[in-house]
């Protein structure tokens, strides 16, 4: 009888590795050990992380990763989705690029989030560009299903009573402040006659919840919810509906004030429009030395004033991003004037900046 030998399982797996790395018709192969190794490790890690997290939110972001993991809100006590969470005045740029879209920015607080859409075979996809499209990215799925599943699990009461009636009024996605209205900024790729119906039929969900902030033809309602419609919406389009509407306009900044001023700026006003916004690098200009000059700063005023004469938020995008001290400098300098809400790139700057 021979000796036994303890090492023969290992040596029998690193065969198998040896032979994977050599014969591709091989079941096993180094690469697959690996992932499996990295995904146990990332699955422990998260699991782990997951435990100690202080709402849904963060348990989400812990645990995205894992296959089977929750992507949506999860019934619970409506306490738990967002606690602790402080609403920030933060639009989170090109939310669709980050690693967890929506949810990372709803982590830090964000009040406004913002997808590029882009309609291919009657589905609206998210993306930056064209090559960037994928079936699986869609506005439904990475933020039309998740804000319904949120403000479901915020609003048990509302949910379960659908069909008795409408006495109470639905809760935002923060529970430190119900009523605040988190919006959805869609920039449209695609023409806005194509688009817009099949986003209207989106919305349809969230719509008949009453978590939509809406104009009823003499009243603005504000809900949990805010759809904002840029790029290449037509504003005509966007209001020929003159008793309701759900979609509000990204109105132009630069058009609200000033000698210069087009005659269609009366047309703007909270009823059709949410936002009012401008590139502030095409806008405003350079900055000079680290600052601006007078005139840049009068400008600013002329602009946010004409904006919420008209009851409309203020935005600035593009503003500089580096270095830091400057985009810190132009960001309180936006909000000293009356800005409504930063544009956002860094999260955890702004969050720690305001």
């Amino acid at each position: 009888m021979g000796v036994k030998d303890n090492h023969a399982p290992w040596k029998k797996r690193w065969m198998t590795w040896r032979c994977a790395a050599t014969a591709p018709s091989c079941e096993i192969s180094i690469a697959e050990h690996t992932r499996s190794l990295i995904a146990f490790l990332l699955y422990l890690v998260f699991h782990f992380q997951g435990l100690s997290r202080s709402n849904d939110i963060e348990k989400i972001l812990a645990s995205w990763a894992i296959p089977g993991s929750p992507t949506t809100a999860r019934d619970a006590s409506p306490a738990d989705f967002s606690r602790g969470i402080i609403p920030i005045s933060c639009h989170s740029h090109n939310d669709y690029e980050r690693q967890v879209p929506l949810y990372e920015a709803l982590n830090v607080g964000c009040t406004s989030v913002e997808a590029d859409i882009w309609l291919r075979d009657q589905d609206l996809l998210v993306g930056h560009t064209e090559d960037s499209l994928t079936p699986a990215r869609t506005l439904r799925s990475l933020y039309l299903n998740p804000l319904l599943s949120i403000l479901n699990c915020q609003n048990p009461g509302l949910v379960h009573t659908s069909g008795l009636g409408r006495s109470l009024t639905p809760q935002g996605v923060y529970t430190s402040s119900p009523h605040t209205s988190v919006a959805l900024l869609i920039d449209l790729k695609t023409s806005s006659a194509d688009a817009l119906p099949v986003l209207q039929d989106q919305l349809s969900s969230l719509r008949s919840q009453h978590f939509l902030t809406y104009f009823n033809g003499t009243d603005l309602i504000q809900g949990p919810m805010t759809v904002v419609s840029t790029g290449n919406t037509d504003f005509h389009t966007l209001i020929s509906n003159t008793t309701y509407r759900d979609v509000f306009f990204d109105a132009p900044l630069d058009h609200l004030w000033g000698e210069d001023s087009p005659t269609d700026a009366t047309l703007y006003n909270d009823e059709n429009s949410y936002y009012a916004s401008v590139s502030f690098a095409s806008s405003i200009g350079k900055t000079w030395l680290g600052t601006l000059v007078p005139q840049q700063v009068y400008k600013i005023r002329g602009q946010i004033k004409g904006a919420h004469e008209k009851g409309l938020k203020v935005r600035y995008w593009d503003t500089p991003a580096w270095p830091k001290s400057l985009r810190n400098h132009i960001w309180d300098l936006l909000l000293r004037e009356g800005t409504d809400i930063l544009n956002v790139d860094d999260l955890k700057a702004a969050r720690d900046f305001l």
